[in-house]
């Protein structure tokens, strides 16, 4: 396999450990989870998302009704993902689970964090097949205001 073959399968494979970091899985289903999700305030937020190397800068407004898919979690187009593991509160997070894309590829991820109502970091990373490490990847996020500009993208 050529070097940028490579290079493109792992970063195909190791999409799930962005798409994990930064936007983790379904909302939060249990009354802790839910209530710690919602200390994080809506508004314009900045998003940078790091995997093998890679930095990705977003920014964008979350309403209210959708602070908890963007803390706690959504699927993005590609990557549809569960953590059945999820631990939210004081400050701190926790996430274990996997997810898989349209052809059935499944990666394990696993993130840890912390957060307080304008900000959140998580690192961890994605296993792309069982028994291999984990390839490195983080988010970390700042609420830029409350308000957001009138040409703002949505989540």
């Amino acid at each position: 396999m050529t070097m940028p073959n490579l290079l493109i399968r792992t970063l195909a494979v190791a999409a799930p450990a962005i798409a994990g970091a930064a936007l983790l899985a379904a909302p939060a289903s249990s009354p802790q989870a839910q209530a710690s999700a919602t200390e994080v305030l809506p508004g314009y937020w900045e998003y940078t998302t790091s995997a093998v190397g890679i930095r990705d800068t977003e920014q964008k407004c979350v309403r209210p009704s959708e602070i908890n898919r963007f803390f706690g979690g959504l699927s993005t187009r590609r990557w549809q993902c569960t953590y059945p593991v999820r631990e939210v509160g004081n400050g701190r997070t926790r996430f274990e689970g996997t997810c898989t894309d349209r052809r059935g590829r499944r990666v394990n991820v696993r993130l840890r964090g912390t957060y307080d109502s304008e900000s959140f970091r998580f690192s961890g990373g994605a296993q792309l097949a069982r028994g291999t490490p984990y390839l490195p990847a983080s988010i970390t996020a700042r609420r830029i205001s409350a308000q957001c500009p009138a040409n703002a993208e949505y989540f």
